[in-house]
């Protein structure tokens, strides 16, 4: 599998520039990914390698949501009420307990005289626009959507983004702090979450067809639909509109966290929706005007691995950023090929010019029986919920979670590079690069030293020469943005992490590639010594290590004795989510050797 990006002329002789200065072609001191780099879909060889690839994917999504393991699943306490009948349709009021004292709120949209028949049914997250659910213009327009979708005989659930109309026991656009950050506590995630019950009190619905389910969206709203459907294997069908770009990922904070986007981009998000049918809605006049001739094709190949590439389509629109009228028939024709709604297909158009006045959709203050958390409440519920989903997972799914948090999994290869006396391992076609150096030693054991400046550092340390005087072999390396790792000006702030890792992530990241490369010696004992703050970094990495590899980590820190009952000093986005360092030193403890050497 070959990952690309591209990049413009300039773009170009900034990373020559750059490789000038990385001495070591390390890849992440060469570019940095973001959300309008210009990015394309790997060449799968076969349905097989993709298959792997989307497990990894879909598990990327749900750790970065804050998702994984999944939160439990309390009861919904759906509340349907104010009951609309504008003829051909009737609306209603509704509110969703997605977490208990966390309220969504929406508007189911029914059709009239079903007759006991089960309908089809349609998930309608929205997009930014000022109104969000109750939007309706020209251009955009939630309720003429739902409206007509009930008309032609489907249920159809509008829903808030999380901040906006009913929905405001939170803004919408926290999930920044550290703190939040370290928790997987996101508008992203909990719009995730929300879109997942939604789809719960959609199947729940006496008249819906469970097996007939699908998902459309504009701009943010395609993204919360594209996220869904990579995550959850009940809808059907998709429509994300006006946002799969090669060039534009989306720059809300609802639309990012950390990890998210980690070696990935929309349009692999997106093709996570097949074999089932998607239908990809563009216009002429924003990001999305090049999708006929490139992301369509894209997303295609994903199809052709299943022998179904006319399962997704591409219709454009010649107008502005929107979901208007031509769109939505465009829509209703899709969705009815794919749902089989209980109509002819002459009817499957835009047939109902309805208003609506905001007091008609929204629900407005709570019902006094009510007791909405605020959004510190629902914040510490996030945290509960998700200490007790962690609490039950085994060892090696706590593991696996783990690597999935870090971003970095055990190498299955690494390559040696000889440049002059130094070598540089890489993981085989990442262009991660590890500047390290060796001394052969005469007996089977193998050392390797991290110190947190560098393997010059500790060569020179006291552990270093008692290594060496027992005849052991020893391996010291400059992990990312140490010793000559340094490259001024590319380490990963919080504004880039939807794309690449962060510095303490892509430390763990080249200890593992540097225990994979000496395991494949076949050591007798592998003996990790790290001392100060990389013996985070070195913990970290041996909690994710296979049982297998003989690992015997010494740590040379006084206060990380105290790591058990501390939150992490690392900055690893979703470690506490994971469990924090008590998990990591358990994990440690169960699968290999753990010494701690505290001050006298």
């Amino acid at each position: 599998m070959r990952r690309t990006f591209s990049v413009s002329l300039m773009g170009f002789c900034v990373i020559s520039f750059l490789w000038g200065q990385s001495r070591w072609g390390d890849i992440r001191s060469l570019f940095r990914r973001d959300v309008g780099t210009h990015y394309s879909i790997p060449n799968y060889r076969s349905l097989d390698e993709w298959r792997i690839r989307r497990a990894h994917l879909r598990t990327q999504i749900l750790t970065a949501a804050g998702l994984q393991p999944m939160l439990p699943k309390s009861a919904l306490h759906a509340r349907r009420f104010d009951s609309l009948d504008k003829g051909s349709f009737v609306v209603e009021k509704v509110l969703l307990e997605t977490i208990p004292g966390y309220f969504l709120g929406g508007n189911l949209y029914l059709p009239k005289n079903m007759d006991g028949k089960k309908v089809p049914a349609v998930l309608v997250p929205h997009g930014h626009w000022k109104n969000g659910r109750i939007h309706d213009a020209s251009d955009y327009s939630v309720p003429a959507l739902c409206a007509n979708l009930a008309a032609q005989g489907y249920a159809a659930f509008a829903y808030d983004m999380v901040g906006y109309n009913d929905t405001r026991q939170t803004s919408h656009t926290f999930g920044k702090s550290e703190q939040e950050q370290a928790w997987g506590f996101s508008s992203l995630g909990l719009q995730l979450w929300n879109s997942i019950r939604s789809l719960d009190f959609l199947q729940s619905l006496p008249m819906v067809d469970p097996s007939r389910i699908a998902v459309t969206g504009a701009s943010g709203g395609a993204t919360q639909s594209l996220l869904l459907a990579a995550v959850d294997d009940r809808l059907q069908a998709s429509v994300p509109v006006c946002m799969v770009s090669a060039t534009f990922q989306g720059d809300c904070t609802c639309e990012e966290a950390p990890g998210l986007r980690l070696g990935t981009n929309n349009m692999e998000i997106a093709a996570l929706m097949a074999p089932k049918p998607m239908l990809l809605l563009s216009s002429k006049k924003d990001w999305t005007r090049r999708t006929p001739e490139e992301e369509y094709p894209a997303i295609q190949t994903i199809y052709r691995l299943y022998g179904q590439p006319d399962a997704v389509s591409s219709i454009q629109i010649d107008s502005g950023h929107n979901y208007n009228r031509k769109s939505r028939e465009e829509a209703y024709r899709f969705l009815f090929n794919v749902l089989k709604p209980d109509i002819p297909y002459s009817a499957a158009r835009e047939n109902i010019q309805v208003k609506f006045r905001p007091q008609d959709l929204l629900v407005g203050a709570l019902p006094a029986n009510l007791h909405p958390l605020s959004q510190e409440e629902v914040f510490a519920s996030w945290r509960e919920l998700s200490r007790q989903g962690v609490k039950e997972l085994t060892d090696p799914e706590a593991s696996r979670l783990l690597s999935a948090t870090v971003g970095a999994t055990w190498p299955r290869r690494v390559d040696a590079i000889q440049a002059g006396q130094l070598i540089l391992l890489e993981r085989a076609g990442s262009g991660e690069r590890v500047p390290a150096r060796w001394s052969q030693g005469r007996t089977r054991e193998t050392a390797l030293l991290i110190d947190p400046s560098g393997s010059e550092a500790a060569r020179r340390s006291r552990s270093a020469s008692q290594f060496l005087s027992r005849g052991a072999s020893m391996l010291t390396v400059d992990v990312y943005q140490t010793g000559i790792a340094q490259s001024p000006g590319v380490s990963c702030d919080r504004a880039c992490l939807t794309f690449q890792r962060s510095d303490d992530a892509n430390r763990v990241s080249d200890i593992l590639t540097a225990l994979s490369y000496l395991n494949s010696t076949r050591p007798s004992r592998i003996t990790m010594s790290c001392s100060g703050k990389a013996g985070s970094w070195c913990v970290v990495a041996a909690a994710v290590t296979p049982s297998t590899v003989p690992l015997h980590v010494d740590l040379l820190d006084p206060e990380i004795a105290a790591l058990n009952d501390q939150p992490s000093p690392l900055f690893i986005p979703g470690l506490e989510r994971a469990g924090g360092m008590q998990q990591v030193l358990r994990l440690i403890r169960a699968n290999h050797q753990l010494r701690i050497e505290t001050a006298d």
